[in-house]
This record gives C-alpha cells, sequence and structure tokens, in this order.
C-alpha cells in the first residue's frame, strides 16, 4: 500500500506545480536586437546625481527620438521631477537597482529587494513601471542575477554592445566616433547622465543627425527587442496552463494574486493545478480590438516608426496601402493603419 501511495505521489508531482517561487524563467541576456534593419536603441543609465538629463532629453525631444533610461531608486529620490520628465516626454525605462550594488556578490532576496525598491520607487514618483527590462550595475551578471531577476518579473537583462565610456569623461568627439565606429543594425548603446559623462549631451546632437543620415532610425528596447507593453495583460480574459506554469506566476502575468485566481476558479488548493486547464482571470473583460484607422505621415515618420507606434508590422501597413516600397512615403500622405 505504501509502494502505491508513493508512485501516486510520484504522477502527481509529474502533473503539478507545487512551487510558486521557481517557476519564472530567467531573465534573457541580451546585447544588441537579431535584426538586420537600420534601428538602432540609445540607453543611459541614471545614477544619484542626474545632473545632464535634462539637457539630454532636450536634445532627444528636439530630433524626436526616443530611448531608454536604466534608473536607480536611490537618484530617483535624489532628483524625481528630472525622472518625471523623462516619462513624461514618453521615454521607456528599466530598473538599474536601487543602490547600484555588484549583483553577483548579492543573495536572491538582496536582488529582489534592490529590484523591488526600485520598482516601487519609481512607481510612485511617475506611476510607471520598469518592468520588463533591467541592467545590471557595472554589467555584472551571472546565471544566478538572471535566474533572480527573472523571478522579480525582469524577463530581459539589457547589456549592450557599444560603450561609449562617457562616464571617464572623454570628449563629445570621441563618444561620436565610438559610436559611429561600431554601429551595427540592432546596436544598444550605453551612455549616462551624471556629471562624469560630461561629453555626452555635447555628444548627441551631431551623433543623431550622422546616424540618421546612415538611413538609422532610433527606438526603444522594447521596441527593438519586440516586446509586449510594461502593463499586464488584461484580465477578465481566459488562460490555459502551460507546462510549468504555477498560480503564482500566472498572477504575476496578469497583476493579480493567487487567492483571486483560485477563488474564481473554486480552486480548492493554490498548488494544484493541471496543464490544459482553462483559468478565468479575474477582473473587467479585455476591450474588443480596434478597428483601422488612418493617419497622416508627419516630417520625420518611417513606416517602422509608424508600425510600431499601432503595434503592427511594416508588411501590413505597406500591404494596406499597396505601398511598393517600405521605404517611399510622403509627409502629408494618410496611410489606412490594420490592426
Amino acid at each position: 500500500m505504501f509502494k502505491v501511495a508513493a508512485v501516486i505521489l510520484l504522477v502527481l508531482f509529474s502533473m503539478f506545480s507545487f512551487s510558486p517561487q521557481t517557476e519564472a524563467a530567467n531573465s534573457k541576456y541580451v546585447t544588441k536586437g537579431a535584426t538586420t534593419s537600420k534601428v538602432i536603441a540609445l540607453t543611459f543609465d541614471d545614477g544619484s546625481d542626474g545632473t545632464n538629463i535634462n539637457k539630454i532629453l532636450q536634445t532627444l525631444s528636439a530630433n524626436k527620438v526616443k530611448a531608454t533610461f536604466f534608473l536607480t531608486g536611490s537618484g530617483a529620490k535624489n532628483h524625481p521631477q528630472s525622472i518625471k520628465n523623462i516619462t513624461a516626454q514618453g521615454h521607456q525605462i528599466g530598473n538599474h537597482s536601487y543602490s547600484h550594488p555588484d549583483f553577483t556578490k548579492l543573495t536572491a532576496a538582496q536582488m529582489k529587494s534592490e529590484l523591488d525598491k526600485t520598482e516601487s520607487t519609481i512607481k510612485g514618483i511617475t506611476g510607471k513601471s520598469t518592468k520588463p527590462i533591467f541592467r545590471a550595475p557595472f554589467g555584472a551578471s551571472n546565471a544566478k542575477v538572471l535566474a533572480a531577476v527573472g523571478n522579480a518579473g525582469y524577463t530581459h537583462t539589457i547589456q549592450w554592445n557599444i560603450d561609449t565610456l562617457d562616464w571617464k569623461g572623454v570628449s563629445s568627439t570621441a563618444i561620436t566616433n565610438k559610436v559611429l565606429g561600431n554601429v551595427v543594425p540592432g546596436s544598444i548603446v550605453l551612455m549616462h547622465t551624471g556629471a562624469g559623462a560630461s561629453g555626452t549631451p555635447g555628444a548627441l546632437q551631431g551623433m543623431i543627425t550622422k546616424l540618421k543620415a546612415k538611413g538609422y532610425t532610433f527606438v526603444t528596447v522594447s521596441q527593438l527587442l519586440k516586446l509586449p507593453a510594461s502593463s499586464p495583460p488584461a484580465s477578465g480574459a481566459k488562460y490555459t496552463v502551460k507546462a510549468g506554469d504555477t498560480l503564482y506566476s500566472i498572477a504575476k502575468k496578469y497583476n493579480t494574486t493567487v487567492a483571486a485566481i483560485a477563488a474564481a476558479n473554486k480552486i480548492p488548493s493554490p498548488y494544484i493545478i493541471r496543464v490544459g486547464q482553462v483559468l478565468t482571470i479575474p477582473g473587467k473583460a479585455a476591450p474588443p480590438p480596434a478597428a483601422a484607422i488612418k493617419y497622416t505621415v508627419k516630417s520625420g515618420d518611417t513606416l517602422y516608426s509608424i508600425a510600431k507606434r499601432y503595434n503592427s508590422t511594416v508588411a501590413k501597413i505597406a500591404a494596406a496601402n499597396k505601398i511598393p516600397s517600405p521605404y517611399i512615403i510622403r509627409v502629408g500622405q494618410v496611410l489606412t493603419i490594420p490592426r
């Protein structure tokens, strides 16, 4: 009888998810985008002083360029208005820890604390989430870090393939040359906002102008990697349980709780769900998809930027408007955006 019970327990372990703390996938380590398109992501790490944030924002705004800022919680506490300005201008934000420690020297609990404290601080200031992207302080990462960061909800750890070394106080010319000499489709450029990066504000205008002349379009990290928006999927939906899922991972995905999902689906134990089970996610139903809309092309637009804005694709827009080449659109042209 004991042997039969043991076999049954082994079968149950193979069918159900029992550990809500171990299901999340490791954070994906990224150094550049996998693309042949001439797109580039400018990224800025913000430390404690943030001296050059507003100068950087002015240049980005003047050139209609969106960038990605990796924020520290301590820096946000020191200059909250500058952090508000970043999100107010539509730039993407990511988590860069609270106190900028070497994550390879921390425990999983300490890493989670750094990430959670930063997320809470940034949300309190901007109302925006730093998820799903993280940049490790000093670029220091290993398997343990990627596991802990993934468990904390950061699906991608963003490195770079062009390091401007601007924090060393190098000249604007050196920064520009470093970028122009190493740029490839999908490049991620590392720069900083602090006083030490004195050459960065002066480098930006020339860098942007020359990259545009080379045919490059500027995108955020999420646009480059085609990641979903940081907001959670709409609740009120149906979810089919997949291998490796737990109620904990599903609740995190939908920004709800294990208890809420368990109650909505009359699940007696939050540790017992089965692959293929269809769960109702409590909350408001997702809105129906929007109908096709019209968009008038403006100066500086590309089909790529328009497609990203409307969560569509270049191919779909080109087909809907019978555009023979995705590189040929004109200012004032009215496009139908398929959804």
